[in-house]
């Protein structure tokens, strides 16, 4: 059974947004080995509307050659869940019509790699909240920005259970949580 496995990049007071403007100062080889071993375990990349816009203006124009993980990005199957998009242009893009935690449910039923989330945070607390998210990865920064979109900013409580943890010698984080259901 496949896994839907999350990805995001953290500060310490909790802010998801926008880590390309935060996070670059303490990017290592840790980080990237991190990232790489859960693009490897992946077959597909889920998407939300605003990471997937995003990520369709930048990397389509983008080779291997300038950028390693844009053949990743590129040749990797992507499911987009919105509501709003009508269609998707990106190459190997398919839009999730109708309920997505559904869908999802039903292609964790089927063979493959794990299905992964980067970015997307709206999309994340959305399967959080809906049980069919199954890893939570965190790179957490040794950095306080005070202000900034966070996972959750509604009140709503999801209980986590750490998995694995390592400290990375730059003061970055990596924990690992799945959803601790009763």
């Amino acid at each position: 059974m496949r896994k839907i496995v999350a990805g995001l990049f953290a500060s310490l007071d909790g802010v998801v947004e926008a880590p390309e403007t935060w996070s670059t100062g303490y990017f290592s080889d840790e980080a990237q080995q991190e990232i790489g071993a859960q693009m490897a375990a992946s077959d597909t990349m889920l998407l939300g509307r605003v990471t997937y816009e995003g990520f369709a203006a930048y990397w389509p124009g983008r080779s291997a050659e300038e950028d390693p993980m844009a053949g990743f990005m590129n040749a990797t199957p992507k499911l987009v869940a919105s509501r709003t998009l009508k269609e998707v242009e990106w190459e190997n893009s398919t839009l999730i019509e109708g309920d997505a935690a559904e869908e999802l449910a039903r292609l964790k039923k089927e063979p493959g790699k794990d299905i992964t989330v980067t970015g997307s945070v709206t999309l994340v607390g959305s399967l959080l909240r809906s049980g069919v998210l199954d890893e939570l990865r965190l790179l957490v920064y040794p950095i306080v920005l005070g202000r900034g979109r966070r996972l959750y900013e509604d009140g709503d409580r999801v209980p986590l259970r750490l998995v694995d943890s390592r400290s990375h010698r730059n003061g970055v984080l990596s924990l690992v949580y799945e959803p601790d259901h009763p």
